[in-house]
């Protein structure tokens, strides 16, 4: 016999056998060659292309960063008009607003509560907390809604002794629900 049996039907079979399992020597179709050939041929230019030439393709990251600064643009314009239409008579109207009031409660109750209490009293079952009381009418560093916010924005003034500011972790609309429902609770 030879090294490769040729059957009836045109298959080569080896001659070796292993474990019973027998193997064809058949020659790939022409199609998944031509495939494979292009499919190097295109590799090789696109490689000379992206690497060698000084023809200005943005790799992924510069991408990314180009869009990053898209939506940071288009945030800064939207939270410049929303600041720019902020006043004290919004604010106040925010106040009466049941979806703005829903949305800062929830806000408040997560972030303000431990240090100002859930009655806005800063007390807890007559334990002083490290805030101030909300609920009077007495206000440190001024209580028109636009100080409010600012002071919520900014932190107080001495933060050694004061509110840290929340800039960095509320966004301009999430304080202006906050104030929103503060205002709410102030006595009329």
């Amino acid at each position: 016999m030879n090294k490769r049996e040729k059957q009836n039907d045109g298959v080569t079979i080896r001659e070796h056998v292993f474990d019973g399992i027998q193997e064809y020597d058949q020659k790939l179709p022409n199609w998944w060659l031509f495939t494979f050939y292009i499919a190097i041929v295109y590799f090789v230019i696109a490689w000379f292309v992206y690497y060698q030439t000084p023809a200005p393709i943005p790799n992924d990251g510069e991408r990314i960063e180009g869009q990053i600064a898209v939506i940071e643009a288009k945030k800064k314009a939207e939270l410049e008009s929303m600041l720019a239409s902020l006043s004290n008579d919004s604010l106040r109207e925010m106040s009466k607003d049941a979806t703005h009031l829903a949305s800062g409660k929830a806000i408040y109750e997560a972030k303000c509560a431990a240090c100002h209490g859930l009655d806005l009293a800063a007390n807890l079952n007559g334990i002083p907390l490290p805030g101030v009381p909300l609920n009077d009418t007495e206000w440190k560093y001024g209580g028109e809604p636009l100080q409010i916010m600012a002071l919520i924005t900014n932190g107080s003034p001495d933060l050694t002794k004061g509110m840290i500011p929340w800039k960095t972790q509320l966004s301009p609309s999430e304080i202006a629900q906050v104030v929103s429902y503060i205002l709410s609770k102030q006595p009329s």
